[in-house]
């Protein structure tokens, strides 16, 4: 037994020396690890068969996308609306006016030539050979005189009259010390007809002779309108519907005609349950004299004249006795005379006040006549709407060949309608 225990501790002895030889030996080479004493055999290794060449192992790549490229795209602007812009052509007004008188002319031209800006010197603009000889501050004129003969005239002879011929010329210079311009180079031709044919009798002319504004008036037509209007003046009333006590308001006009003034009035005005029918109710008699008002008492007036071609007047709203349904129909007899023709007993306007008669114009004296009777004043026929029919009369020598024109115009009927209480 002891010699068995000294032969286990010979064997531990040596096994703690192999382990410490391990751990001090260089790591460049292997440790040496003894079998283990009692090892099984183990199955013989494979031998691996030798391997003939490899072949080389071939790695594709993909093909590289062609780089594309283009050059930036300029800017868009968006698109701009439309301005509501309409050009407005050059007004033309009246720069030029000429005075061809017995022997010489006389030319005021504004320096505002055709509009194309101020004159920037007079010497810009020549009648001819010819300088301004004056000018006007007030009316900002430029004032041209020249005998017939002078300042470049050219002088056409035929066989009733002559034509003497001048050249108005406008040449603009440049802005100061600039080459700006902003006007052109005009050339305008003026022309004075004189006939050669004259009365050589040792008799007196007779400077009595008709206007041709008269003579246009003859011949043609003037245009009355006669209609009913809001309260304010500014519209025609586009209904026909009133009640007792209500203001009826009505303005006759006449069309302005050429150059001759001319001044409306109402002569005569009749109310009526249907056109033309009787009874009849006359409210303005004797060449414009508005009764209503002295009658009944009501404000029924004419209004102050605003110009000569429009009269209004107001009248309160009544009903004709015995008419279930209020109908009303208003006939007037309109009047249109030359503004010269002073207002007078047949050519006024007049209302009764309370205590005497105003005249719509402010010639009080020419209602002298209102109240007492007399003419009607024109007829009252019932037509809607008769042709103006021209009218002469006899007048003093001052207003002689002095036309009138006329109508009758009946308005569509009226409805009145009872208050409720």
């Amino acid at each position: 037994m002891v010699m068995k225990g000294i032969a286990v501790c010979l064997a531990l002895a040596a096994l703690a020396m192999v382990d410490q030889c391990n751990a001090q030996w260089d790591g460049s080479k292997p440790a040496y690890n003894p079998p283990p004493r009692f090892q099984k055999p183990g199955p013989p290794p494979k031998v691996q068969a030798a391997k003939g060449p490899q072949e080389p192992v071939v790695q594709t790549k993909e093909p590289e996308r062609p780089i594309v490229w283009t050059y930036p795209v300029d800017p868009v602007d968006p698109p701009k609306p439309e301005a509501p812009f309409v050009p407005r052509p050059p007004v033309v007004t009246n720069q030029v006016a000429i005075n061809c008188r017995e022997s010489d002319i006389q030319v005021r031209v504004k320096t505002a030539f055709f509009g194309g800006g101020e004159l920037k010197s007079p010497n810009e603009l020549t009648l001819g050979s010819c300088q301004a000889v004056g000018f006007d501050e007030s009316m900002q004129t430029l004032i041209f005189e020249s005998d017939l003969q002078a300042c470049g005239s050219n002088l056409r002879t035929y066989d009733d009259y002559l034509i003497y011929s001048f050249m108005l010329s406008y040449n603009p210079q440049a802005t100061g010390t600039t080459v700006v311009v902003r006007a052109i180079t005009i050339s305008m031709l003026l022309e004075c007809h004189y006939p050669r044919r004259h009365n050589v009798s040792s008799l007196a002319l007779d400077p009595i002779f008709t206007p041709f504004s008269a003579i246009k008036v003859s011949e043609e037509l003037l245009h009355f309108s006669f209609v009913l209007k809001t309260e304010d003046w500014l519209y025609e009333r586009p209904s026909y519907q009133y009640f007792l006590a209500d203001m009826i308001y009505l303005e006759a006009t006449v069309k302005q005609f050429m150059h001759t003034p001319l001044r409306v009035f109402v002569d005569h005005c009749v109310a009526s349950a249907s056109p033309g029918s009787s009874p009849e109710y006359v409210f303005i008699e004797n060449y414009g004299c508005f009764v209503d008002a002295q009658i009944t008492g009501s404000p029924s007036t004419f209004l102050p004249r605003e110009n000569d071609v429009t009269l209004r007047f107001q009248m309160e709203a009544f009903r004709m006795q015995g008419s279930a349904e209020g109908l009303v129909y208003l006939t007037c007899h309109l009047k249109a005379t030359s503004a010269a023709v002073p207002i007078g007993e047949q050519n006024r306007a007049c209302s009764w006040m309370g205590r005497g008669w105003s005249e719509a114009s402010g010639v009080n004296e020419a209602c002298g006549s209102c109240g007492q009777g007399g003419g009607s004043g024109g007829s009252a026929g019932g037509s809607d709407l008769s042709y103006p029919s021209r009218k002469g009369r006899s007048l003093p020598a001052a207003h002689r060949e002095v036309v009138e024109w006329e109508t009758t115009i009946t308005l569509d009927p009226i409805r009145v309608f009872e208050r409720t209480v």
